[in-house]
C-alpha cells in the first residue's frame, strides 16, 4: 500500500496521475500546506523539507517500509517499482536528463512565476520579468525538442510525460493574462493535450476532492507556505 501525502497543486498531482495509470493500491492523506500541515514534526520526518508529495511505500524494498519525497524522485520509484511508463533501456539517458530538466527548470521558475505574478507583493517588476521570461525560455526548450514527437523521450508515454503535465495542466497560472497560453507552443499544447485526454485524468483530478482544503489567502496562509518571510521571532 502507499500512502501518499497530497494537496492539489502541480507536483502532488502528477503521483495522482501516475498511481491511477499503474492501478497501485495507495490511500490518500490530505495535508493542508495553507494551514501549515507540512511543517508538523510526523510530516517533517516524512519530508523534512516540509513540501508535499511525500509517499510511504509499506511494501518498500526488501518488504521495509520505504519514504519517499519530491516528486521526481517518487515518480522514478514508482516507476522503477512496477516497471511502468520508463520506456525502453535506450531511453534512459534521455529521461534522466528531461526529467532533470523539468524538476530543476521547468517546474520551479513556473512556480517562481506562479508566485511573483500572483502572491507577492506589487512593485518587483523585476522579478515578476525574471520568472514570467524564464518560464516561457523553459516552455520553449521543451516546444522545441518535441518537433516531430509524439511524446518526450522515445516512442512511448512515459513518467516525463507525466511531469510535464503536472505544470502544464497550470499553464493559464504561469502565462498570466493570456487566454490561450499554449498557442505560441504548439507542440507543448499537443503533448498536454494528448496526456489530457488519458482516462487516467480524470481519476487524477478527483483525487483529494472529497476533502476540504483551506483556499483562503491570510496571515496564516502566508506565514505557512512561506515561513521564510518571517522572522523566528514574529
Amino acid at each position: 500500500m502507499i500512502r501518499f501525502y497530497f494537496h492539489p497543486t502541480p507536483n502532488p498531482t502528477k503521483i495522482a496521475l501516475f498511481l491511477e495509470e499503474a492501478g497501485l493500491p495507495y490511500e490518500v492523506i490530505p495535508v493542508d500546506t495553507s494551514k501549515g500541515e507540512q511543517h508538523a514534526p510526523a510530516f517533517r520526518a516524512i519530508n523534512p523539507n516540509g513540501k508535499v508529495p511525500a509517499i510511504v511505500d509499506t511494501e518498500g524494498p526488501a518488504g521495509k517500509e520505504a519514504r519517499v519525497f519530491d516528486s521526481t524522485a517518487i515518480l522514478l520509484y514508482l516507476a522503477e517499482k512496477t516497471g511502468k511508463f520508463l520506456g525502453s533501456a535506450e531511453d534512459r539517458p534521455g529521461l534522466l536528463s528531461w526529467l532533470s530538466f523539468l524538476s530543476s527548470g521547468f517546474g520551479p521558475f513556473s512556480g517562481q512565476a506562479v508566485h511573483f505574478q500572483f502572491a507577492a507583493p506589487a512593485g518587483l517588476d523585476y522579478a515578476v520579468n525574471r520568472y514570467r521570461r524564464e518560464a516561457e525560455r523553459h516552455y520553449q526548450v521543451l516546444n522545441d525538442h518535441l518537433e516531430g514527437r509524439t511524446y518526450i523521450v522515445g516512442e512511448t508515454y512515459t513518467i516525463a510525460d507525466i511531469s510535464a503535465w503536472g505544470w502544464l495542466d497550470r499553464a493559464s497560472f504561469v502565462l498570466k493574462n493570456t487566454d490561450d497560453p499554449l498557442a505560441p507552443y504548439p507542440n507543448l499544447k499537443r503533448l498536454f493535450e494528448t496526456v489530457n485526454a488519458r482516462a487516467a485524468v480524470v481519476r487524477a483530478r478527483a483525487v483529494g476532492t472529497d476533502h476540504a482544503f483551506k483556499n483562503i489567502n491570510d496571515e496564516e496562509t502566508n506565514r505557512a507556505l512561506y515561513p521564510s518571510n518571517y522572522s523566528t521571532a514574529a
